[in-house]
């Protein structure tokens, strides 16, 4: 007996099919996942505009696999879940209060926004300046390649994203103190820090990565002052806190090295787009673009030239990908605020809006070129308007 899925109530769920308003398509008689197909709708069944080929531009954070450890959890999306995303990579990870992501660094730089909770954060630089800094929801940090650090949750645990400026680049590859210290032959520890060779008989025997600890007490109690002072670039940057730009259709903030000298690999914006609103029609000149989801759902229409466009759909937690150049727009398909991040492997962010760039030429072209109604030539706006409704 064919059994039909159901909502939370027990009610039949109206199946949907792949058929278009305009009778493309037919009845799908499975098998098939429905539940996915009622996520992908734009997928399952392409507005008529969608042609050629582009390669995959979405995966799911809930589709990777989930590293459990004494402390908390992480997973991650690099160029093995989405192949075409070769300049930058994402971990999702949580901190229980307490939990510490163990010393350790990376041949990457890593950026990283706070979702929810808060954490404290420590780093050293090669002159050995350090910095200490408890980070809450919105804040950013900045850690550029090969710097030391660490990171604990505090008092009600944290969730935060972590990128880092290379898509091949797994969190689970990086270098740790626990790991080093296992693998170096105790005599040569004995020398190195002027302690009998017994005084490492408890250390790991192998890489801890994350472990559970009490809660640090206040941020001034384990301050450590060091001789050569702090960092003189500030590896923490309140991005929330930030002003935004505000259009009628919502509210982008932007920052990158101009605003966060630091971050010299990894620029990005925090784009808020409102019910009924839409990221413009746009593209950016330098780089590709890595996408986070963090509230709302919407949909996503990639375009690449010769005739080639595709519209994806993303929630959540989904990961979202531009290849270089593509022209492209975001609409809101939720009844709630659709909250994203974007990013870059660039020291600054840079975009071009296509309403801007029709707008500042010449009238009589822009008539010539596309047959332009003189109500769409009334309408253009030399003012960038990031997010329109």
């Amino acid at each position: 007996m064919k059994s039909f899925p159901r909502d939370h109530e027990g009610k039949p769920i109206n199946i949907p099919q792949p058929i278009r308003s305009d009778g493309a398509g037919g009845v799908d008689w499975g098998p098939r996942d429905v539940l996915r197909d009622m996520e992908n709708p734009d997928m399952f069944v392409p507005p008529a505009t969608d042609s050629g080929l582009l390669p995959n531009l979405k995966f799911s954070f809930s589709d990777t696999h989930m590293k459990l450890n004494q402390g908390g959890w992480s997973r991650e999306v690099t160029v093995l879940e989405l192949p075409v995303a070769k300049t930058l990579s994402g971990v999702n990870m949580y901190l229980a209060p307490g939990g510490v992501r163990e010393m350790h660094w990376h041949q990457q730089a890593e950026w990283s926004y706070m979702i929810r909770g808060e954490a404290r954060v420590t780093s050293v630089d090669q002159n050995g300046r350090n910095f200490i800094a408890d980070i809450g929801p919105g804040d950013l940090w900045y850690f550029p390649a090969g710097l030391p650090h660490s990171i604990q949750g505090l008092a009600e645990g944290c969730e935060f994203l972590l990128v880092f400026d290379d898509g091949s680049f797994s969190e689970l590859n990086t270098l740790s103190i626990s790991d080093w210290l296992a693998h170096t032959p105790k005599d040569v520890l004995s020398a190195n820090f002027g302690v009998p060779a017994d005084a490492f008989n408890s250390l790991p025997d192998h890489q801890v990565y994350m472990l559970q600890a009490p809660v640090p007490g206040s941020l001034e109690s384990q301050r450590v002052e060091s001789p050569y002072g702090t960092v003189p670039l500030s590896f923490k940057h309140r991005l929330l806190a930030q002003t935004p730009i505000v259009t009628p259709g919502g509210s982008v903030r932007i920052v990158d090295s101009s605003n966060f000298p630091i971050a010299t690999t990894i620029a990005a914006a925090l784009v808020e787009i409102k019910p009924g609103g839409m990221r413009e029609m746009h593209w950016h000149p330098n780089q590709d673009e890595w996408q986070y989801y963090l509230t709302g759902q919407g949909r996503m229409t990639v375009f690449s030239g010769n005739g080639a466009a595709r519209t994806f759909n993303y929630r959540a937690g989904d990961v979202g990908y531009v290849p270089f150049a593509s022209g492209h727009y975001i609409q809101n398909t939720g009844t709630e605020a659709l909250w994203f991040l974007e990013m870059f492997k660039s020291d600054r962010f840079v975009d071009v809006s296509l309403n801007q760039w029709m707008a500042l030429t010449p009238r009589q072209l822009v008539q010539d070129n596309l047959h332009a109604s003189p109500e769409l030539l009334h309408a253009l706006r030399k003012e960038k308007w990031p997010v329109v409704k």
